[in-house]
């Protein structure tokens, strides 16, 4: 089973950026994490992460063709407004899972939105790396339910 984990735009910086919001793990050790529990799942987990759009666009249309089973994204400030994004992720016929580090529903207003939700089978949001984690079992059973 081939999970894609997608980080977006400034993810790059946790472990540096803003501890109280996002913890003090680096997106390297979320990665290891991910792939951790990937292989105890049975699921190979690629990890990428972009600060630019057409990038993130161009993995995720590779996902459409590549095996990719299912998606986790977390996409940064790009969740409340990239339309290019979304209708990106709209391409694919594989579960998406949206998670967050931070609860994105008790920050500031213009979070509140994400034009990625209404494609994802679920919003995973305010437990630190533990997102993460829950994003990839949800995925897993996801992909599990689908193939019967």
């Amino acid at each position: 089973m081939k999970i894609l984990t997608l980080h977006g735009i400034n993810l790059n910086m946790f472990g540096k950026r803003d501890p109280k919001q996002y913890g003090t793990a680096t997106l390297a050790q979320i990665d290891d994490q991910l792939r951790a529990l990937g292989q105890e799942l049975g699921a190979e987990v690629e990890c990428f992460q972009t600060n630019f759009e057409g990038e993130m666009a161009e993995r995720i249309h590779r996902a459409h063709t590549d095996g990719t089973e299912a998606v986790i994204i977390n996409a940064g400030a790009w969740t409340h407004y990239s339309y290019g994004i979304r209708d990106a992720l709209a391409i694919l016929k594989c579960p998406i899972i949206e998670v967050h580090m931070s609860n994105i529903h008790a920050r500031e207003a213009f979070r509140h939105t994400s034009v990625i939700a209404e494609l994802a089978r679920g919003q995973i949001a305010g437990f630190g790396v533990d997102s993460y984690l829950l994003g990839l079992r949800a995925a897993v059973s996801a992909v599990q339910q689908a193939q019967g």
